[in-house]
């Protein structure tokens, strides 16, 4: 067995599957869930902390780690992994998402993306090869291809288009990854399927990837405005298309009930900002839903959070204290907030691994949407 990237499936029931990804510097139990740790730290948390909410690999930030400290730096420095103090694995995207989303000017050609920084205004270009070059310097070990992300409502021209030229891009990020040969031969190179909402593009798409070959397949291009209900039709027919002996990942989804519907439908991986980003705004999420801490009905509520939640925060502190600390602006209310948030998604995650392994994944499945939706 080679110890750079090995994917097994332990059980199914019906399209859900778990299993393990393992890797050099540790294994990934499936379905995963990463938390976002964009400019190398997971926001209001320890990385010992991260690790202690179950989680087993983090994803960092091409776009903004190559802007700020550079990913020269990072390498002059160890790399991310001694850099923030996180030993097990990590998972870098491209940039492409964040330089079409977040640079005030882009330019995109055939070459790249040439674009202004959000930081200084100081001019860049993204390309397959270069961020390729960053992902090694920053020493990943889950590499994202760099693609085009057209947003939401593009007409079918538009879509095709995008599509690909990602796939162009593929070819280019697989040549570009390839050449890195010491990082390549620890590390894995992901592909990420395009195609907006047509069934037709996106096979095209994964039959594009799969001739090319990665370690494994990400679904790109969905959670960018489209709704559940859209990004659940084209998870209908989107993991299927992929190669089932691999890794399949959802960028940057989601709410809890998307990762349960999104798993029902073969997904393996996930990532999201929503339980940090939602912590340091006072929400938190529970078996009955989200809650808002600031609510003035919580001042006197002396209940944890969530009854059913074993974490630190749940069988430490009340409802009434986290509500003083989020109302006071104090860092102490984020910081527990984002710790609980992300315990609870890696709970769900445990929870549906165990409950795909027992054959008993559609029970659990409609236990949780019947609790969490009330």
């Amino acid at each position: 067995m080679s110890d750079r990237f090995t994917f097994s499936i332990a059980a199914t029931d019906g399209a859900a599957r778990t299993g393990v990804i393992a890797m050099q510097r540790g294994e990934i139990r499936t379905p995963a869930f990463m938390p976002v740790g964009t400019a190398a730290t997971v926001k209001a948390m320890r990385p010992a902390d991260v690790r202690g909410t179950g989680a087993d690999i983090i994803l960092g930030n091409t776009y903004h780690l190559m802007l700020r400290p550079t990913a020269e730096r990072m390498a002059r420095l160890g790399g991310l992994h001694k850099f923030m103090g996180w030993d097990r694995p990590i998972l870098t995207d491209s940039g492409g998402y964040q330089v079409m989303s977040l640079s005030a000017l882009t330019k995109q050609s055939e070459e790249g993306v040439a674009f202004k920084s959000h930081l200084d205004g100081s001019r860049h270009m993204l390309t397959p090869e270069r961020s390729m070059e960053i992902q090694r310097l920053l020493g990943s070990d889950i590499v994202m291809a760099f693609d085009e992300c057209p947003p939401n409502g593009v007409d079918a021209k538009r879509a095709e288009a995008s599509m690909e030229r990602s796939m162009r891009w593929a070819t280019r990020s697989r040549a570009g990854f390839d050449a890195g040969e010491e990082h390549a031969a620890r590390s894995a190179l992901f592909g990420i399927q395009q195609g907006s909402l047509d069934e037709t593009l996106r096979a095209r798409s994964a039959a594009a990837l799969t001739d090319i070959g990665f370690d494994g397949y990400a679904i790109g291009g969905l959670a960018v405005g489209e709704g559940q209900e859209a990004m659940f039709g084209v998870l209908d027919y989107a993991p299927a298309q992929l190669p089932a002996d691999k890794p399949r990942y959802l960028m940057g989804v989601g709410k809890p009930d998307d990762l349960v519907g999104a798993v029902a439908r073969g997904v393996d991986m996930f990532d999201c900002v929503l339980p940090t980003r939602s912590g340091r705004n006072g929400q938190a999420f529970t078996r009955d839903g989200p809650v808002n801490i600031r609510n003035a009905k919580f001042a006197e509520d002396e209940a944890p959070l969530d009854p059913d939640c074993g974490c630190p925060v749940c069988t430490t502190w009340s409802r009434a204290y986290l509500h003083h600390l989020v109302r006071s602006g104090e860092m102490l209310g984020a910081m527990l907030m984002t710790q609980h948030n992300l315990h609870f998604y890696q709970d769900l995650m445990q929870g549906m691994r165990d409950a795909i392994g027992a054959g008993v994944f559609a029970t659990f499945r409609r236990d949780f949407d019947a609790r969490y939706r009330r």
